[in-house]
């Protein structure tokens, strides 16, 4: 027995992740799904090239106020969880299992989900057979459809590679993903100086415009697409899920997630730019392999097939990034009696929670079966929600705690920051659920099925006495 109790105490998460894993960890979370296929859709909806490159633009600064917030929650509370420990400190157990919840459906298994399918629909380019828009099989119609075909396979088979590989060590992962990361950026800034040294473009696009696919107005549509920006920015706050595992946290995760953000906002930009110089915007419209499409327009088909192959890579190093995050919040929540036991558990030799991650994996193989746009105006949703209000956990925070340290560039101004964030938060919010009634009050049915969850299971097993 003292030996098994011995053994216990030794199986935690350790402090393995530098600077440079933070960063990748932060850059492959964000550069992933969004850039990848939002474009497209943004051309239909806002029919302008400035309008669209205006929303990128309003979507980093977001971006941006959102990982400074999160930078000094970060340092205030340097353990594994993000969102779930900042609203449980703030607001009480019941905040804090609702964003776990919603980080378990729709925070990680459905991002991974949707990125997964994307590397199928990249793929599809070269294999024909894997595009998914094409499925063998459709069930249902709209939102409330299930889709079975190649492509929604070879998704799940990615899933399943990666939930394995993060099975055996957060350090083992870290090196991939540091690989991945690298080889994702290094393809991005070719595709980029390529596309407007070699390629085939034109700056006339800029000045076309398209006919809109929507007759909602263009302030409703803005605020509509900015859910889709944010869901393509989303994962500047990777770097706080693992705090636990990040060495010398109070300075490395500030560091961390501000690089990485500024980063991947100018290459989001870059890339934007070079989409719409390779590609009208009427022959962009509902596209969702956007850069299969303008590789075509820049380099020729030939060409085009390879560098589809090389997003379709760039697009694993997100799904590595996803699988490895999220099990860090079931991980907190099992700890504190807030979800099954066993995602608490860690392996004593790997130092994982296997548990954990097997379960996301599972559910995000299942989520590969529903329609990817839907799909990510759910996430775009959901995930507002909850960042929105841990952003506003500060002010809780700052007001009630003395040792609060405070982070000079939130304390600029103050509260710009945070309040700028909150503010177009809860316009896209507005926005969407009038906009895109479904998925939106999909999103808050998450919510609520997570609140009924917690008053009749969670909070009686919390306030059970511990063994």
């Amino acid at each position: 027995m003292l030996n098994t109790q011995s053994q216990s105490s030794r199986a935690g998460l350790l402090r393995q992740l530098g600077f440079f894993s933070a960063v990748a960890l932060v850059i492959s979370n964000m550069v992933g799904t969004g850039i990848f296929t939002t474009t497209g859709f943004m051309a239909g909806e806002l029919g302008s090239a400035k309008l669209i490159l205006a929303c990128w633009l309003v979507g980093a600064l977001f971006a941006f106020a959102g990982a400074l917030s999160y930078s000094e929650l970060g340092i205030n509370f340097p353990s594994s969880g993000g969102e779930y420990v900042y609203l449980t400190r703030a607001f009480g157990p019941e905040w804090g299992f609702m964003t776990g919840w919603v980080s378990f459906f729709a925070g990680f298994s459905a991002p991974i989900a949707a990125t997964a399918l994307a590397f199928s629909d990249y793929l599809g380019h070269v294999f024909g057979a894997l595009s998914i828009e094409r499925p063998g099989m459709v069930i249902g119609s709209g939102w409330f459809s299930l889709r079975l075909g190649p492509g929604q396979l070879a998704a799940s088979s990615l899933i399943a590679l990666f939930t394995v590989l993060n099975c055996f060590g957060v350090g083992r992962a870290a090196k991939v993903q540091n690989v991945l990361t690298g080889t994702k950026l290094v393809v991005l800034t070719g595709f980029v100086l390529l596309g407007f040294t070699a390629g085939t473009g034109s700056w006339s696009h800029f000045s076309h415009p398209a006919v809109r696919s929507t007759s909602s107005g263009l302030a409703a549509s803005f605020g509509v697409e900015l859910l889709w920006v944010m869901f393509a920015y989303s994962g500047w706050n990777a770097a706080t899920y693992v705090a636990e595992e990040v060495r010398r946290p109070e300075r490395t995760l500030p560091v961390a997630i501000a690089a990485g953000t500024a980063l991947v906002a100018a290459l989001f930009m870059a890339l934007n730019l070079v989409f719409i110089y390779s590609t009208p915007l009427e022959q962009m419209k509902g596209e969702v392999a956007v850069g299969s499409l303008a590789a075509t327009n820049l380099f020729g088909g030939h060409v085009a097939g390879a560098f589809s192959m090389l997003m379709a890579l760039a697009l694993v190093a997100t799904v590595n990034a996803e699988v490895t995050v999220g099990p860090r919040v079931y991980y907190a929540m099992a700890k504190n009696r807030a979800f099954f036991r066993a995602a608490g558990e860690v392996h004593p030799r790997w130092h994982t929670p296997v548990m954990a991650i097997m379960s996301q994996g599972l559910c995000a193989m299942l989520m590969t079966l529903s329609p990817f746009r839907e799909l990510i105006l759910y996430i775009g949703m959901s995930l507002t929600l909850f960042t929105v209000l841990s952003v506003a956990s500060l002010f809780v925070f700052r007001r009630s705690r003395q040792d609060w340290q405070k982070l000079r560039p939130v304390s600029f101004a103050w509260p710009l920051v945070p309040a700028s964030y909150i503010a177009v938060g809860t316009c896209m919010m507005v926005y969407g659920v009038w906009q895109r009634p479904r998925p939106s009050l999909t999103a808050f049915a998450t919510v609520g099925i997570g609140a009924l969850v917690y008053h009749f299971g969670i909070r009686r097993r919390q306030n059970e006495p511990h063994d």
